[in-house]
């Protein structure tokens, strides 16, 4: 049987890991908090497992805390995803079709979500390190889509964000032109159904 200072000892490397974990979500959140609201241009590259590039593109980008996050890709084709604070809208305008989710289920989906969502349960569910200038964020749970969110800054200011999926394929976003949302940009966390869409609602019907 181990002594107790002997298994002290055993614990102490997991005990330095987890609380340098927890020093870098909360370093994270804390920019986070101070970033509050954030309207820019991104360019979009996304490249396979082999690291060939499969796909570019460019849009704008907007977030406003708390739950209120704009994502526009322009070229090469169009879609547009809004989380208006409670709910999330995914339009595919060549199809035709918006999708509704909860934003706890989008999370779930990508954890680029966490950048506008402040519960302290959703951040467990995650881990977070620091590596230079960028944060890790990966799911616990092994299942999830989106395997790593990378969240880098230049001082502080947003200015990359990467996303690596099951099959190894990596989306990397460079921003410009930031600056905070002004009034004038606050609509565009309303998204209004154009006229002869249809609408897919996947939010979960929860009984209070």
């Amino acid at each position: 049987m181990l002594k107790p200072i002997s298994m002290l000892a055993l614990s102490l490397p997991l005990m330095v890991v987890s609380n340098a974990m927890a020093d870098d979500s909360a370093s994270l959140k804390q920019k986070l908090e101070e970033l509050n609201s954030l309207h820019a241009e991104f360019s979009q590259t996304v490249t396979d497992i082999n690291g060939k590039v499969i796909q570019q593109g460019s849009g704008t980008f907007a977030l406003s805390v708390p739950n209120q996050f704009y994502w526009h890709l322009t070229s090469p084709d169009e879609s547009l995803i809004v989380a208006d604070g409670n709910d999330v809208w995914i339009y595919n305008p060549f199809a035709e079709e918006v999708s509704v989710l909860d934003l706890n289920q989008a999370i779930d989906a990508s954890p680029i979500a966490l950048l506008v969502h402040r519960d302290e349960k959703t951040w467990q569910q995650y881990s977070v390190t620091l590596e230079n200038r960028c944060y890790q964020i990966v799911p616990k749970d092994i299942d999830a889509g989106v395997t790593k969110v990378a969240v880098c800054f230049d001082d502080n200011s947003l200015s990359m964000m990467t996303l690596e999926d099951q099959q190894g394929n990596i989306s990397e976003f460079n921003l410009t032109e930031q600056g905070p949302v002004s009034d004038s940009q606050s609509s565009l966390f309303k998204f209004v159904v154009p006229e002869g869409v249809d609408i897919d609602d996947q939010r979960l019907k929860t009984i209070n």
